[in-house]
């Protein structure tokens, strides 16, 4: 119109606001019967929040260890003294059961935290795009070595801490750092076959030391079933094996282990490996370093608790060192996508053909 100021038009207009989108009766039925795809169909995580969502059920499970140590040297085992429920008429720990009911039943509850984390680790995983089949299976095999040793957490309560149902309680932990290790791992590359950065002989060398690493945590958890520290102050059994000689033992394979480490670095410095491999053994060195410091001082201090926590902590650190030593042998680039004409490009929908 002539003679209108157009600003004065804008102002004149309905304000307007982008509609949201309505979720239907389908959309709910579909959510219902498989959430993960419909949360994938709609979300797309940046690759570092993939990348965080995987290192944090790796987090949780290195805190879960180390709070079901504070179970066991408090004498807290048997705090909440059946399962699933704390005792047979509460599902919680009462004011009656004390401190100890308060710890056990507190590392119970973190294993929520620990199904959460795994939960958000499979999620984002799934939604991920390009959708990585291996991932997701990387997050559903922690689930379920989560839910197995819940349960085996709880027969441990219910045959009063029986020193051999432990032992298996911390190896199947042991699994689980290694399943979200190799998850973390492989969410910083991509999913093209692996190229080996080192040669067939230092790669047999890194799994005789995974090897020998393995025995050696295998070896700790005897130690700890001989070892004075049961779990709760009643009598609890512990195994018939000697307490000094098994202690022995377990030194021997740690300083084998060392040795291999200090053989490792030296051999990748002389065939001139890439930084990654070199990085990662040296940091296995010191973390290794570490743990036999606090070793032998708890060895001639009669194992004080906090030291034998510490130890236990370093165990895990050791393991999840070893591992990214032997993923750091090889690297999977991530696959390039090359254009395609865009006349092979068929438009489905608007959406599809509008701009992205």
């Amino acid at each position: 119109m002539s003679g209108t100021d157009p600003r004065e038009s804008v102002h004149k207009r309905a304000p307007t606001m982008d509609g949201v989108p309505n979720v239907t009766r389908a959309d709910a039925a579909a959510a219902v019967r498989n959430p993960l795809a419909f949360i994938a169909a709609r979300w797309t995580p940046h690759p570092r929040t993939v990348q965080r969502a995987a290192l944090a059920p790796l987090v949780m499970s290195v805190i879960i260890v180390v709070t079901g140590g504070a179970v066991r040297l408090t004498g807290s085992g048997l705090g909440c003294p059946t399962w699933p429920k704390c005792t047979d008429d509460s599902l919680t720990t009462t004011s009656e059961m004390g401190f100890h009911g308060v710890i056990e039943f507190g590392n119970r509850m973190l294993t929520y935290a620990l199904c959460a984390a795994v939960g958000w680790a499979i999620i984002a995983a799934r939604s991920q795009k390009p959708y990585r089949r291996s991932l997701t299976l990387l997050g559903w095999a922690q689930f379920w070595v989560v839910m197995s040793n819940a349960v085996l957490g709880g027969i441990v309560v219910l045959v009063g801490l029986n020193p051999y149902t432990v032992a298996a309680h911390f190896v199947a932990t042991t699994v689980l750092l290694t399943l979200a290790t190799v998850m973390w791992q492989r969410t910083r590359e991509g999913d093209t076959a692996p190229r080996p950065l080192v040669g067939a002989s230092v790669r047999q060398l890194v799994w005789v030391m995974v090897a020998v690493s393995a025995l050696l945590i295998t070896v700790g958890t005897v130690v700890t079933g001989a070892g004075p520290h049961a779990g709760d102050s009643s009598d609890v059994p512990r195994m018939p094996v000697d307490w000094e000689m098994i202690s022995k033992a377990h030194a021997v394979l740690a300083w084998i282990v060392v040795t291999l480490t200090f053989a490792l670095w030296f051999v990748l410095k002389a065939v001139d490996a890439p930084k990654g491999p070199l990085a990662r053994t040296r940091d296995l060195f010191l973390v290794l370093l570490a743990q036999g410091v606090i070793g032998y001082v708890q060895y001639f201090t009669d194992l004080p608790e906090v030291l034998v926590g510490l130890h236990m902590f370093g165990s895990c650190l050791v393991w999840i060192a070893v591992l990214r030593v032997l993923l750091a042998l090889r690297e999977r680039p991530e696959e390039t996508v090359s254009a395609l004409p865009a006349q092979e490009y068929d438009a489905t929908s608007v959406s599809i053909a509008g701009p992205r």
